[in-house]
C-alpha cells in the first residue's frame, strides 16, 4: 500500500515557510507571525486540512518550547487565561461544521488591527496597567476559539497579555504554556470531526522535521533581543497576520 502523501512541489513552498515561522512564534519571537501559518499553507490546501497537518509539528514546538521557557511562566496569569481558553476550544469544536473558516480569519483580522491601531493612537501611559479582567476572559475565549479554527488564537490573546509588558522570557513562557494546552484539546475535537486521517497525519509527519529549526533559531533570538525591540518585532507580526487574515476573510 503506498502512503497517501501529497507530493506537489507547490504545497511543500508553502508548507516549509509556514512551519518555520510557527516554529520561530513558538519561541516567542515573532510570536505575532505564528498565525499566518494556516494561511499561508492555505494556498495549497483547504484552511481545515491545512490546521489538522500542522498537528504534529505543533505538538513537537509546544514540547520544545515548554522545556526551553520552563522556569520561566507566570502561573497566575495562566490560571486566569487557560479556562477561558479552553471554553474557546469547545465553542470552536461545536461550531466547526457551521461557520466559514474564512469568515473567522476575517474576523480575527479586523480585531488585531483594531487593537493596533488602539496603540498606535491612545499609546498606554507609564503605570497605566492591564486591561480589566471581563475583556482578558473574551479575549482568552477568542483566542481558544480562533485557535482551533485556524490557529490563529496569538493576536486575541497577544492583546490582553501585552500590555502588561511582561519580560521577553516570561511572555513567551507563558504564551508556550497556554498554547501547549490549546493544541493538546484539539487533538479529540479534531478526530472527531474527522480532520486527522491517514493523508493528513503521514504529510504532517513528513512536515515534523523542520519543527525545531525555527524554534531553536528563534529561542536563541529570544533570550538576546531587548523588551523594546521584541514588543516592536511582536506588533510587526500582529499587523501583517491582522493584514493577511482580513484579506483571506473578505477580499480574497
Amino acid at each position: 500500500m503506498s502512503f497517501p502523501l501529497i507530493t506537489d512541489p507547490a504545497f511543500y513552498a508553502a508548507a516549509i515557510p509556514a512551519v518555520l515561522l510557527l516554529g520561530i512564534s513558538k519561541s516567542g519571537f515573532g510570536a505575532g507571525f505564528g498565525s499566518l501559518a494556516v494561511p499561508i499553507l492555505a494556498l495549497a490546501v483547504p484552511v481545515p486540512q491545512a490546521a489538522a497537518m500542522l498537528m504534529l509539528p505543533l505538538l513537537l514546538m509546544d514540547i520544545l518550547g515548554l522545556h526551553a521557557f520552563r522556569r520561566d511562566f507566570d502561573w497566575p496569569l495562566l490560571r486566569f487565561l487557560l479556562p477561558w481558553g479552553l471554553l474557546g476550544t469547545l465553542c470552536g469544536t461545536l461550531l466547526f461544521r457551521v461557520l466559514d473558516s474564512h469568515l473567522v480569519a476575517g474576523i480575527t483580522g479586523v480585531f488585531t488591527l483594531a487593537f493596533l491601531a488602539q496603540r498606535l493612537l491612545f499609546p498606554p501611559r507609564a503605570g497605566s496597567g492591564a486591561w480589566p479582567k471581563w475583556l482578558g476572559a473574551l479575549l482568552s475565549t477568542t483566542s481558544g476559539f480562533t485557535s482551533f479554527v485556524a490557529h490563529a488564537g496569538g493576536p486575541a490573546v497577544n492583546a490582553y497579555v501585552i500590555p502588561m509588558r511582561l519580560p521577553p522570557v516570561v511572555f513567551t513562557g507563558t504564551m508556550a504554556v497556554f498554547f501547549f494546552a490549546m493544541n493538546i484539546a484539539k487533538w479529540v475535537p479534531y478526530g472527531w470531526l474527522g480532520l486527522l486521517d491517514l493523508r493528513n497525519m503521514a504529510t504532517s509527519l513528513v512536515l515534523l522535521p523542520i519543527a525545531p529549526l525555527g524554534v531553536f533559531a528563534g529561542i536563541r533570538i529570544a533570550r538576546r533581543i531587548q523588551p523594546v525591540l521584541f514588543y516592536r518585532l511582536l506588533l510587526l507580526g500582529m499587523l501583517l497576520t491582522g493584514s493577511k487574515l482580513v484579506w483571506d476573510g473578505f477580499l480574497a
